[in-house]
């Protein structure tokens, strides 16, 4: 019998992990994120999960089944969904019909302050969502007018003209962001749930991406300085005013410390553009349309969210083009160490042939001493050998040396030409 992968299971389950909601207009939201402040992508789940299974045991509610990273169930007269994420998890609240003054807030009266104070980590975000059965577009007009400020009003119809969605992104006087959501009678209730779906995940993933500008910004003043250090060492070093072992140590500093920068927000950078992505694509799906000649979603995220992305992939940039300019530095501080100790080299070469060559001619000279020492000496022996022979001819001492003097020297330099001859070779 032809047996499973182990985990096939698990993975077409997981594209089925987390439905959206099934909404009947009127009804209302309200959303909470919450994160760890560092180091969130290795939290402990376990804490998360246990925090999620202490609000169930107040409402006397199942809780979710072993390693779940999705959870949606009753918790007294409301309907939550939990959702654990990479860095943060996020409670949804369901409420059939909506409150008498709009965005009141206190359907978050279901969380309580204790279990709020004992939560494993902060407030990333939290939204109030208010959908109402849409209304003739003069009535939208009027009450978009008093729910938000218009400066920064957003307002699109959505899905085919399925519903119209608001929100000005800020956040009011309880530290909730409004979204409005005015259903058509022929949007479906799944439909209405996908929207106050991608709603939510707008919110979140535009706020985690937003993380990253404050780390942008402040690297980008560490960037400024170590940026002059570096001109100044380059400059420096293209003068030929700079002391090798002085730049070494400062293009090791910068080095080390780019080395660092990247490492830590390599994470964040690369999580910015992750999300930066998703939040593009909720606004693509939800296919947008104007709405009273009002900006809409993706013409709002345009101006106020793009310039921050821009200005992130910005410091990214520059931090590895520094760190490329650091290591192109310390090549050419290589290749200048390198040509000084060529230099060096040949004048170390150019000395020992100066010192070989006063060798040689002192050795020469020695040569031709040694030449004129011996053939003294041997004059001598000769001499002596050969007056008996120049007594019987008539000849003196004196015309004897004379007579040898050529021979022998000649002799004697023939001799030690053939031994320096041999020792050369």
């Amino acid at each position: 019998m032809l047996r499973d992968h182990p985990r096939r299971y698990e993975l077409a389950n997981e594209l089925h992990a987390r439905p959206f909601p099934v909404l009947t207009a009127p009804c209302r939201a309200a959303f909470l994120a919450i994160k760890r402040e560092d180091d969130a992508a290795n939290r402990d789940r376990a804490v998360d999960r246990a925090h999620l299974e202490a609000l169930l045991d107040r409402f006397g509610a199942d809780h979710p089944k072993p390693g779940a990273t999705h959870f949606f169930g009753q918790l007294g007269k409301h309907r939550l969904k939990w959702e654990s994420h990479t860095e943060f998890v996020t409670y949804t609240l369901f409420s059939d019909g909506v409150a008498d003054r709009p965005f009141d807030g206190s359907v978050f009266n279901e969380f309580p302050a204790d279990w709020l104070d004992d939560a494993p980590g902060m407030r990333l975000t939290s939204a109030l969502i208010r959908v109402e059965n849409r209304p003739e577009d003069s009535a939208i007009d009027e009450k978009l007018a008093g729910w938000f400020v218009p400066e920064s009003l957003a307002v699109a119809s959505v899905l085919d003209d399925s519903a119209i969605i608001a929100s000005d992104f800020r956040i009011d006087t309880g530290g909730h962001i409004r979204f409005a959501v005015f259903a058509s009678d022929d949007a479906g209730d799944r439909r209405v749930g996908r929207i106050v779906q991608r709603l939510c995940e707008i919110e979140t993933y535009k706020t985690m991406a937003m993380l990253t500008l404050p780390r942008a910004r402040a690297l980008s003043a560490e960037l400024g300085e170590m940026d002059k250090t570096l001109s100044d060492l380059v400059g420096a070093l293209r003068a030929g005013e700079a002391q090798t072992e002085t730049t070494l140590e400062g293009l090791l500093t910068i080095g080390s410390d780019l080395e660092r920068m990247l490492a830590r927000s390599s994470f964040r950078f690369g999580a910015m553009d992750a999300y930066d992505a998703l939040v593009q694509q909720r606004i693509s799906v939800l296919r947008e349309d104007r709405f009273g000649g009002r900006q809409t979603l993706a013409e709002f995220m345009m101006r106020r969210f793009d310039p921050a992305m821009r200005t992130c992939r910005s410091v990214q940039g520059r931090m590895e083009a520094l760190a490329e300019r650091a290591k192109r530095a310390g090549d050419l501080l290589s290749t200048r160490v390198n040509v000084d100790r060529a230099t060096q080299n040949a004048l170390l070469l150019r000395s020992m042939d100066d010192r070989a060559a006063a060798q040689l001619r002192l050795q020469k000279t020695v040569e031709g001493l040694s030449v004129v020492a011996i053939s003294y000496y041997a004059l001598g022996l000769v001499a002596a050998a050969l007056y008996p022979f120049g007594a019987q001819l008539g000849w003196s001492k004196e015309m004897v040396s004379a007579v040898a003097v050529i021979p022998v020297v000649a002799a004697v330099w023939w001799v030690v030409r053939r031994i320096r001859r041999g020792m050369e070779s």
